[in-house]
């Protein structure tokens, strides 16, 4: 079956409440295709691997956490962007991105998915008091040691986390995905044994150490690539469409 582009777009906004949500880039469709859409290839990033990919799978949509057009980038369409908008324009191909909507919904978020992932029970927002922080709370349903949670987290990503230990055992957890290392010091005040992010910045050592917490950095790319699964799922289903993850490894 195929559904119009527009109505997909429509309802992903939707879904998503993108409308009300400010951003450091534009949510929604920023490259627009083929009038029909039959075929969606989701990934992490907008990348020329991930384009490629769905070329060679015949897609009529990619939908991506990491799109284009951010604030403060340089606007010419030359080089490494213009040849990812040269991909998608030559194969009649639409680019459909949600950044912060993707991070923030509780069914289909990233931050939620990676919770289900690990096996955290949500509790709530890592700051009830402002909702512009991303990031939750929650628990385990038994308490592990730093080393064993990290074993389930390289379990889940397939790869190695940093670890920095803290606490001798891990009940509550704060957590947000990709580069929200800076939400620590949230994770402190709010009384967390662990708090997890995809990055680390040279500060985060310091700020785990000296309110003895552990810390795990697992991955910006690692720790979002369950949002865009989900989301491409949800609209799979909605109109009865194919759908295709395609993971292009990222280290960082």
């Amino acid at each position: 079956m195929a559904v119009a582009l527009t109505t997909l777009v429509e309802e992903a906004d939707r879904y998503l409440g993108s409308a009300k949500i400010a951003d450091y880039c534009p949510n929604g469709l920023q490259v627009e295709g083929r009038p029909q859409v039959m075929r969606i290839v989701s990934g992490v990033t907008a990348s020329q691997a991930l384009l490629d990919a769905a070329v060679e799978a015949q897609a009529d949509l990619v939908l991506v956490h990491h799109g284009y057009f951010w604030k403060g980038e340089n606007p010419c369409i030359t080089g490494m962007k213009q040849r990812r908008l040269k991909t998608l324009l030559k194969h009649d191909i639409s680019l459909l991105a949600y950044h912060l909507p993707l991070d923030l919904h509780p069914e289909v978020g990233n931050n939620v998915q990676l919770a289900r992932q690990l096996d955290i029970t949500v509790e709530g927002p890592l700051d009830p008091s402002n909702p512009k922080i991303v990031g939750l709370i929650g628990s385990l349903a038994e308490p592990l040691s730093p080393r064993d949670f990290a074993r389930r987290v390289q379990e889940v990503m397939g790869r190695e986390p940093l670890l920095i230990e803290g606490s001798e055992m891990i009940r509550r957890v704060g957590w947000c995905t990709g580069g929200g290392q800076g939400y620590i010091d949230h994770g402190i005040a709010a009384g967390v044994d662990l708090f997890l992010s995809g990055e680390a910045s040279e500060q985060t050592f310091h700020s785990a150490r000296e309110n003895d917490i552990s810390f795990i950095a697992a991955g910006h790319h690692a720790t979002e690539r369950y949002g865009v699964q989900a989301l491409g799922d949800y609209l799979a289903r909605r109109f009865a469409l194919e759908h295709l993850f395609i993971d292009c490894p990222n280290p960082i």
